[in-house]
């Protein structure tokens, strides 16, 4: 019967109780991460699921991991302004956040910071064309990188094969003359001896 009642008690407690994320402070619906030098690297990699605002301005992020905003169910505003966000291929997680939200008017002073061509641009409203032509280079590069690694590989094995048929040939020939060498000496032993 007591067991019962606990049992039922226990129902009521959320059945995950997450501690607040390092270095920040947390109230049951309010996580500050403001100010505190976080860059990508150091930025907690999850939330509570009860936050319902994120503070993580003025700190120094370039981007947002893919994902950390998506199981946040109760998450209604999170304030990133005063960071200075690189608008390169890595943004493309915040930039899709940002346009599912419903009141766009508070991401107004989310801006990029660079590339040149991009700085002080909403990266709300940015399109994703003019982040993706920012990632080409790097992969032109590996691209290049790619084809001529596999140019260089390519050549040494032809090289390989060379010097595997030429070593061929040379043991075939040793090995014809070995055997004539040796038919020359079996017939010039003496029958007598």
């Amino acid at each position: 019967m007591n067991s019962g009642i606990l049992l039922s008690l226990l129902g009521f407690l959320p059945l995950v109780t997450p501690i607040c994320p390092v270095p920040c402070k947390c109230t049951t619906n309010i996580t500050d991460c403001s100010s505190k030098g976080l860059t990508v690297e150091n930025l907690p990699v999850a939330f509570r699921p009860s936050a319902e605002i994120i503070h993580l301005g003025s700190n120094r992020l370039t981007s947002i991991p893919n994902g950390l905003f998506d199981n946040l169910r109760s998450l209604q505003v999170v304030y990133l302004q005063g960071n200075p966000w690189e608008c390169t291929c890595d943004i493309l997680y915040l930039r899709s956040w940002l346009q599912w939200q419903q009141n766009r008017s508070l991401y107004r002073d989310v801006r990029c910071s660079s590339p040149a061509h991009l700085e002080g641009r909403i990266i709300a409203y940015l399109t994703e064309d003019e982040i993706v032509s920012t990632c080409q280079h790097w992969y032109c590069s590996l691209a290049l990188l790619s084809q001529v690694s596999l140019f260089i590989l390519l050549f040494l094995q032809g090289i390989l094969v060379i010097f595997i048929i030429v070593y061929l040939q040379k043991f075939r020939k040793m090995t014809a003359e070995a055997r004539s060498t040796t038919r020359e000496l079996d017939q010039q032993v003496d029958p007598w001896a």
